[in-house]
């Protein structure tokens, strides 16, 4: 039996707190500042929390390695699982070649490059954010504005800053599933649930996309952009946002982003159908006007490597001669898409959604090893759920073996992408189970029980501050789901003692991390590889910090209120 104490060092709360900080600044100092390799930094810090644990906190090691493996068997399940299979799909379409269907399908739709901004980067990323995640919509969007014409340093900045609103229910909202578990190690409140979790994200978020597409417009072509394209931008985002509320709130969290990009792409698209800007700008009207502001940045379009800048036609707007999709091949390029909708729309029916819950489609158990009580005196919650079957990632794979037998890609040539999707992901897959493992040693062992302890001092005024815990960590890992498994329990544990709402705190943490996904180490070099600027973030860096904290100071601003009477009555 082990019962955790935030006052184990030295019997003070104070320097229990910094000794409990020591794992996450390790973290934040190998990544953010010695810029070392997210997996290794991942281990190390992982390392130092188990010494922490065991050595300051009174752990015994027995726990504190059942521990460790019961977070990193969640990073693999549900979460890597999720990610895998999802990115594995997206490669089937690249192996057919309609990948490149898609891409200039998109382009038909318009001409004007600040509307294909918002229909590519932002809708299209969207989709890309809800079935895969972690980095994936920036390293592809990237790719298809530049073979649409944008400079490298625009497409960079538009890809990233786009990467937003639709971050918190990534991967099939990842995020919150990940925020659930490790909220429900610390606390005992029955609306700590993925779908109560959802809900709140799901009143923050869509009001912040409400403004991302003006931000692009903006980005892309200044105030005369937002001048003449001010109505796509807003009905791209009010439709977003609108679908993204009521997917959250009343269908299925896990299918928010997909129906909130699909939703808002269909309303763009219907809106260019009877409307047009007063000037349409150009991919070659968009490069004259750059090269005379020396904002290219970056090598010129696929320079020096084949098929462009590290993607699927990148090329396509220099080298690329016309080509006349059929409507079979276009079909066939949404496809995918379709048959992951229909799929998560069947197993999210309540009838069928109740009976995968039971066994044997659905184990769960009490994690072996593990005997802990809380500072309360209470047992915490150490169950392991294992629903092998109606797990996303396992109707990922469904959707792979049918989008597979529509895009006939023979099964060799499936399973070859398969294995090849898991190579591509290592060090993925390392980074993701060793933050969790981190997460679970940090939660189970009291340190960040320490920390939200401490942190409580700041009484009410926690509201503000919460989004910025949030934004932080995501700036810091590149990842919601990573920032939710380090801060998800701390945010609960310092809302308990300062009187605030747990829910509203725990939503807080992926609502503002969304806002960091563009400041990242991890994404900066991901865009910057997909554009040729590899070496030179800083520049993308400088392009986007400003909107990050602007978006941040309104994200604070809306957590404050809803944790007043103001807006109380927003909280589920």
């Amino acid at each position: 039996m082990f019962q955790q104490n935030p006052e184990a060092v030295g019997d003070s709360l104070a320097l229990s707190a910094l000794c409990a900080a020591v794992p996450l600044l390790t973290l934040f100092i190998l990544l953010g500042g010695l810029r070392m390799k997210a997996w290794l930094a991942g281990l190390i810090s992982l390392g130092v929390s188990i010494v922490i644990a065991i050595v300051l906190f009174g752990m015994p090691v027995s726990q504190t390695f059942s521990a460790t493996a019961e977070g990193a068997a969640f990073g693999f399940f549900p979460i890597l699982w999720i990610v895998i299979n999802a990115i594995w799909v997206y490669n089937l379409t690249v192996k057919s070649g309609h990948f490149d269907v898609l891409r200039r399908s998109f382009e038909k739709v318009s001409p004007d490059q600040r509307i294909q901004a918002i229909i590519i980067a932002f809708c299209f990323g969207a989709l890309l954010e809800a079935l895969a995640g972690f980095g994936t919509p920036v390293a592809i969007t990237v790719v298809m504005l530049m073979a649409l014409g944008f400079q490298p340093l625009k497409a960079a900045a538009v890809a990233l800053i786009a990467n937003t609103a639709p971050v918190a229910y990534g991967a099939l909202a990842t995020p919150i599933v990940t925020l659930a578990s490790v909220t429900s190690t610390v606390n005992d409140d029955p609306g700590l649930t993925v779908e109560n979790l959802g809900a709140m994200v799901g009143r923050q978020t869509p009001i912040l996309a409400i403004f991302v597409p003006l931000v692009l417009v903006f980005v892309v072509d200044g105030k005369r952009g937002v001048k003449q394209t001010w109505l796509p931008a807003i009905v791209g985002g009010l439709a977003f946002g609108i679908g993204q509320f009521i997917a959250a709130n009343y269908i299925s969290v896990p299918l928010a982003d997909i129906i909130a990009a699909l939703v808002s792409a269909l309303a763009i698209v219907a809106l260019v159908r009877v409307w047009s800007p007063s000037q349409t700008i150009t991919a070659a009207d968009m490069r004259d006007s750059d090269e005379s502001a020396g904002e290219s940045g970056g090598s010129a379009v696929g320079a020096g490597r084949p098929g462009g800048a590290g993607g699927p036609g990148a090329t396509a707007t220099k080298t690329e001669p016309a080509h006349a999709d059929s409507r079979a091949d276009v079909v066939k390029a949404y496809a995918p898409y379709l048959v992951i909708v229909a799929i998560f729309s069947v197993i999210n029916i309540p009838a069928v959604k109740e009976f995968f819950a039971a066994e044997p489609w659905t184990f769960a158990f009490t994690w072996p090893g593990l005997d802990i009580l809380n500072p309360s005196g209470d047992p915490v919650a150490t169950i392991y759920n294992f629903n092998w079957f109606p797990a996303a990632g396992t109707l990922m794979i469904f959707a792979g073996i049918i989008t597979a037998a529509i895009l006939k890609v023979s099964p060799g040539t499936a399973l070859k992408t398969y294995g090849e999707t898991y190579v591509e992901l290592k060090s993925a897959i390392l980074t993701v189970m060793a933050v969790l493992a981190l997460a679970y040693v940090m939660n189970l062992s009291g340190q960040t029980a320490a920390l939200g302890a401490w942190l409580a001092g700041a009484g009410t005024a926690f509201a503000i501050l919460s989004p910025i815990l949030g934004w932080l960590g995501v700036a810091v890992t590149g990842s919601d789901t990573s920032a939710n498994a380090l801060f998800g329990a701390l945010q609960v544990q310092t809302a308990a003692q300062a009187g605030l709402d747990p829910v509203l705190m725990a939503a807080a943490n992926t609502s503002g991390g969304v806002l960091g996904k563009m400041i990242s180490p991890q994404n900066l070099a991901i865009a910057a590889a997909a554009v040729g600027m590899a070496g030179k973030e800083g520049d993308i860096f400088r392009k986007v910090v400003g909107w990050s904290l602007l978006l941040l100071v309104f994200m604070c601003a809306l957590v404050a209120l809803q944790a007043t009477p103001v807006l109380s009555w927003m909280v589920p």
